[in-house]
């Protein structure tokens, strides 16, 4: 008897991926066979899955959860992943593979027939352990939405799993916000929200006990406990680029500074996760309006899911003449997929894939064209650095193919062939590899070069002890064996039916 239980919140970023992933490892770590699952997820922070020899495209969260689970990640873990491409549509990926490219009313059209589609890949998942943890999308609230969702209470009605709700006392009005969406659910609902919890508490727990109590009193709901604010949670890859308008450097006093420009159809950008996680280094995000930080000794031209449009937003802000300007003067430029393609003198999109702009001229900082082609890229990727021949560890998504004389000069061998392209002078160079800077020994190369001593971070140990603490976190302020129960209630109610 498989037990599923679900987590959705009172909105949006109130923690539930976290949530998750540490719950993941909790469970895990007591010999359970968990798996994570979300229905639908809109990102462009995108993961590689290859689980079972199916390979696709799923949300880079639920690439963590499966890392906290110490399991291969599938495609059914994220069945339906929304990436972003202008302000009102998306690319909709249906179990890794692109399915079509939709606007958001279009896309409520559509929802109801990939409902199908996500049970097929929670029954997959339920099959092949003892617990699945279900994250909701956004918040059940939206009721403008209910018709037709797969996201939340939609999925959760389905597939006859119990929900518990979270809401976020960090951000202000936890007790309206739980009870608010008590009061707007509909009976049938409401009905399946069997208890809360409190996430992000700052201070002593002891004097929320009150606001516990009137949160009972409103909806009958029991709580589950109060999750403290936790440090940690700054170790692991944030989920949705939201997160960049609030990130702010920890290492003023750091030797090297890399500035990377927050691009409106920024993707991937966990690939700069390691760099930041570095004492030595100060990563800026240089926000849309703002001044180019100088001096630095790197700037990183991150992935993109819509290169054509984010290289004339560089235009627009100014931001390709500080570039240049930078690369004139002696400095480091990496460019990492559509970074890497904008680093040319043009790309092209005859297909119009990205839109109606079929060609846009890049930087020139490298003597490379890049072609945007219809088919995908999508796979994990085993590398070597060149001319180091150090051991990389990552994966490819995009779309385009690269060609020019400073391809000559590559910068890794990709599954044994050449990728990347270099300057003669190799102080600018791209490639198609993501997790480039996850590799600890190619991090320390390159901030050696930048003129700072070896990084003190092990990534990946990092990021292994960043769950472990966030397991063991839950398992000490949040009663992990009544949800347990609630589980295991539904999962009996479910055999019965």
């Amino acid at each position: 008897m498989t037990l599923s239980i679900m987590f959705q919140g009172t909105g949006s970023d109130v923690g539930k991926t976290v949530l998750v992933a540490g719950l993941c490892r909790a469970l895990t770590n007591r010999g359970m066979k968990v798996r994570p699952f979300k229905p639908q997820n809109m990102s462009n922070n995108a993961a590689v899955a290859d689980a079972d020899n199916e390979v696709g495209e799923i949300g880079r969260a639920q690439w963590l959860q499966a890392l906290a689970c110490r399991v291969p990640p599938s495609i059914h873990m994220n069945p339906i992943l929304l990436k972003p491409q202008s302000e009102n549509g998306s690319q909709v990926v249906v179990h890794g593979k692109v399915h079509s490219t939709a606007k958001a009313r279009d896309y409520q059209a559509l929802k109801p027939q990939l409902l199908n589609a996500v049970m097929v890949s929670y029954e997959k998942l339920a099959t092949d352990s003892e617990v699945v943890l279900v994250e909701g999308a956004g918040s059940p609230a939206e009721i403008n939405l209910r018709a037709g969702d797969i996201a939340n209470m939609g999925f959760a009605q389905r597939a006859e799993v119990p929900v518990i709700l979270v809401g976020d006392i960090d951000r202000g009005g936890v007790i309206a916000s739980i009870v608010g969406t008590h009061t707007i659910l509909p009976d049938y609902d409401r009905a399946l929200i069997k208890c809360f919890l409190i996430n992000k508490f700052r201070g002593d727990v002891s004097l929320f006990d009150e606001g516990l109590a009137e949160i009972t009193r409103f909806t009958g709901w029991k709580s589950l406990g109060v999750l403290p604010f936790l440090d940690v949670v700054r170790k692991l890859p944030p989920e949705d680029s939201v997160i960049l308008d609030r990130m702010v450097s920890q290492n003023s006093d750091s030797v090297v500074r890399i500035a990377v420009p927050a691009l409106p159809r920024i993707a991937n950008f966990d690939d700069l996760d390691p760099l930041i996680a570095e004492p030595g280094v100060e990563v800026i995000f240089v926000k849309p309006g703002s001044k180019w930080p100088t001096p630095a000794e790197l700037v990183i031209l991150p992935g993109s899911k819509a290169t054509i449009s984010d290289m004339r937003f560089l235009e627009e802000q100014g931001w390709d003449i500080a570039i240049k300007e930078h690369a004139k003067n002696g400095g480091r430029v990496i460019g990492i997929c559509g970074g890497y393609q904008m680093l040319g003198h043009k790309i092209s999109d005859p297909a119009g894939i990205e839109g109606s702009v079929r060609e846009i001229a890049g930087l020139g900082l490298l003597d490379i064209e890049t072609v945007l082609e219809s088919e995908k890229v999508v796979r994990n990727s085993m590398a070597v650095s060149l001319p180091d021949e150090i051991p990389l560890d990552g994966y490819e998504i995009h779309l385009g193919r690269t060609e020019g004389p400073d391809c000559d000069r590559p910068v890794i061998s990709l599954n044994g062939r050449a990728d990347g392209a270099s300057s003669p002078d190799r102080r600018v160079s791209g490639c198609y590899l993501h997790g480039l800077f996850g590799s600890d020994e190619y991090r320390n190369l390159l901030l050696r070069q930048l003129g700072a001593e070896d990084g003190s971070v092990s990534y990946r140990l990092e990021l292994e002890n960043a769950l472990d603490q966030l397991g063991e976190a839950i398992e000490h302020h949040l009663d992990v064996d009544e949800m347990l129960q609630i589980a295991k209630i539904g999962a009996q109610s479910r055999a019965k039916a």
